[in-house]
């Protein structure tokens, strides 16, 4: 039987792989005492003696109640680059004593809504706010207390807060108007439906400023992101108490929570600066370090890239429901 098709074609009709037909008619030269893969020097490959540093970082955080992200970013600040912080993600995954590791829970999350999705867009600081209210526990049964917060959704800083043992609309407005006479009106306040959020109280005394109001559609927690992810980054931080005897006990964690949380906090969303470093733009001057590290480590090992890479930046557009678009980068 003649065959007149391409080489190609004739080795999967045989089930030949093409490497395999190349290493037969060209076999490789044998190498006396071969090296495994594992112990082969490649140039992608970091050494010993920083992994074991990357692994002395991730324990450090870890037991400072921090994740490999916000370690990754602290030491990068300081100007050490040892890997990606894909690399230190994989070290820590081989980290045999994983109890001091925190763990997050999944959160499910519910779709239902119909209504005409809200579409929010800020470009800088004070455009913005996000607010909620969400519930910490006593330990009796049925009762709560309210920890309401207002975010700027493109700094993601925390520019109000406040605990209190009820949910109100005056106590709302109260925590708005010291805001505003702060921080000044933003264009648009964002929240869920809720009565506090919704209600004539409140939008009085927003529309008096100048403010427009918007709300989630019902059910869609999605369409309030900011706040949820902020009260989530709350809860689920390790050292969190869950449970609070008082009023007062609860505010006191908050007030040492808010300034961590704007100050310290390495968030991923703000490409793990924090959030008072992006409202101030003070990020820049980190941003400057961050890169001349990044550089400085690609010089030293270019086989570990497969192009130069880029020191992200926060995005210089943020808001809800827009469509995704990759971190920004910044030119040297």
């Amino acid at each position: 039987m003649e065959f007149t098709g391409s080489q190609r074609r004739a080795l999967a009709l045989a089930g030949v792989s093409r490497s395999t037909w190349h290493y037969r008619h060209k076999p490789r030269e044998r190498v006396q005492d071969p090296l495994h893969q594992s112990e082969r020097a490649y140039e992608s490959r970091i050494s010993e003696e920083d992994r074991e540093r990357i692994s002395e970082f991730i324990r450090l955080g870890w037991a400072n109640h921090n994740s490999v992200d916000h370690s990754f970013a602290t030491a990068w600040d300081a100007g050490i680059m040892l890997a990606s912080r894909r690399t230190w993600w994989r070290i820590a995954a081989e980290i045999e004593d994983q109890l001091l590791r925190p763990r997050v829970p999944t959160k499910r999350q519910n779709r239902r809504g119909t209504r005409t999705k809200p579409v929010l867009k800020a470009t800088g600081p004070g455009q913005i706010w996000s607010w909620d209210i969400t519930d910490v526990y006593s330990p009796w049964k049925s009762v709560v207390f309210k920890v309401y917060s207002v975010m700027d959704i493109f700094s993601r800083r925390i520019v109000a807060w406040r605990v209190e043992d009820r949910e109100a609309d005056h106590l709302a407005v109260e925590m708005f108007e010291g805001a505003i006479t702060e921080h000044g009106a933003p264009h648009t306040v964002h929240a869920d439906s809720g009565p506090a959020m919704k209600s004539h109280l409140l939008r009085d005394a927003l529309t008096a400023h100048g403010v427009e109001l918007s709300h989630n559609r019902p059910y869609v927690s999605n369409d309030n992101p900011f706040s949820e992810s902020g009260f989530r980054t709350m809860k689920y931080r390790p050292g969190y108490p869950r449970i609070f005897k008082t009023v007062e006990s609860a505010g006191a964690y908050i007030g040492d929570y808010v300034p961590w949380y704007n100050t310290k906090h390495k968030h991923s969303g703000i490409a793990l600066f924090s959030p008072a470093q992006v409202h101030d733009g003070s990020w820049k001057e980190v941003w400057d370090t961050r890169e001349h590290a990044l550089q400085c480590y690609y010089e030293k090992n270019p086989g570990r890239f497969r192009t130069r890479p880029r020191t992200p930046a926060p995005a210089n557009c943020v808001g809800i429901n827009l469509p995704e678009t990759k971190p920004a980068l910044l030119s040297a």
